[in-house]
């Protein structure tokens, strides 16, 4: 895959504090990146850096192999942005709005015009005006406006803030198409955890402006798990079926008020466990499997001092 966005030991300071501490990632056509990381944590400071709207103190940054500081003008030509609200003529039609942004790029057909403006579903809408507008179809047109010059990156802020299940899912669905049937490298840039998973081919936690790791959701949830499975028990005893687990050596990582969580190894591991349970007197109501989140790896990352996963 072709790498479309190389970031190599970027740093940032702001007054005595060091914002962004030697970032190095890269990011390739056809695939989703998301950068997630808490509130303060870089995220924002990164993609101004990367759009030239902040001056980078140490690092580099290259689009398509061409060096941001060196050929600014060249670099941002292949490149698109959302940073925070799109900005729009409310008394201007959404084509009209397309039709002003058009005069700042170059080669843009009106065939292209139409082209983005059904990729992002305003076929219907086109002609009226922005300010009947709802949030996520304002979105939409900001994403029309960032893609009409044919980007190989594209950079979105929290594109989903403000935007109701529907327009999320909508958004979701047109970046994954952006990104796997036309090649362009999405980098997003979010703290909704949830959807992030489902829309991401890899992601980049950022905590106190450090890279903490980059892989895919998949590798990510793997190794914050060991690997193992976690199972969910259900009991009618929990202080015996502690005692069972005690003496298995296990170290539930759950209790409630009727059920036991624990990691387990392998399906023998789960059969050795309920032979157990059962095998001291307990009634085992249930045991299924829970499935582990980004979230839950996101939480277990920069909840404490913001590690490497074990």
């Amino acid at each position: 895959m072709e790498t479309v966005l190389k970031i190599s030991a970027l740093s940032k300071t702001m007054g005595k504090r060091l914002i962004i501490d030697k970032i190095s990632l890269e990011t390739y056509g056809g695939e989703v990146f998301g950068f997630l990381g808490p509130n303060g944590a870089g995220k924002t400071t990164t993609i101004k850096m990367i759009l030239g709207l902040l001056d980078v103190d140490n690092g580099e940054i290259e689009i398509a192999s061409v060096n941001v500081r060196k050929h600014f003008e060249q670099a941002m030509s292949m490149v698109g942005g959302i940073v925070e609200n799109p900005e729009t003529y409310g008394y201007l039609t959404g084509l009209q709005n397309l039709r002003q942004y058009r005069r700042m790029r170059t080669g843009v057909s009106e065939e292209r015009l139409n082209e983005v403006i059904k990729l992002v579903g305003l076929e219907n809408r086109i002609n009226d005006k922005v300010k009947k507008y709802s949030l996520g179809m304002k979105q939409r047109l900001g994403l029309a406006q960032a893609i009409m010059h044919n980007p190989k990156l594209l950079i979105l802020d929290e594109p989903t803030n403000g935007l109701d299940p529907v327009g999320i899912r909508e958004l979701r669905d047109i970046l994954k198409n952006l990104a796997h049937e036309q090649g362009v490298a999405v980098f997003v840039s979010s703290h909704m955890l949830s959807e992030m998973e489902l829309m991401c081919d890899r992601v980049g936690i950022i905590s106190n402006g450090r890279l903490i790791d980059v892989k895919t959701t998949k590798e990510l949830i793997e190794r914050a798990t060991n690997s193992k499975k976690i199972m969910r028990f259900t009991v009618n005893s929990i202080e015996k079926a502690q005692e069972v687990f005690a003496g298995m050596g296990i170290t539930p990582i759950g209790v409630s008020e009727n059920t036991i969580d624990a990691a387990v190894e392998n399906d023998e591991a789960i059969g050795a466990i309920t032979a157990a349970l059962i095998g001291a007197g307990i009634s085992l109501l249930g045991a299924m499997p829970l499935e582990s989140s980004l979230e839950d790896v996101f939480i277990k990352i920069v909840g404490g001092e913001g590690g490497q996963i074990a």
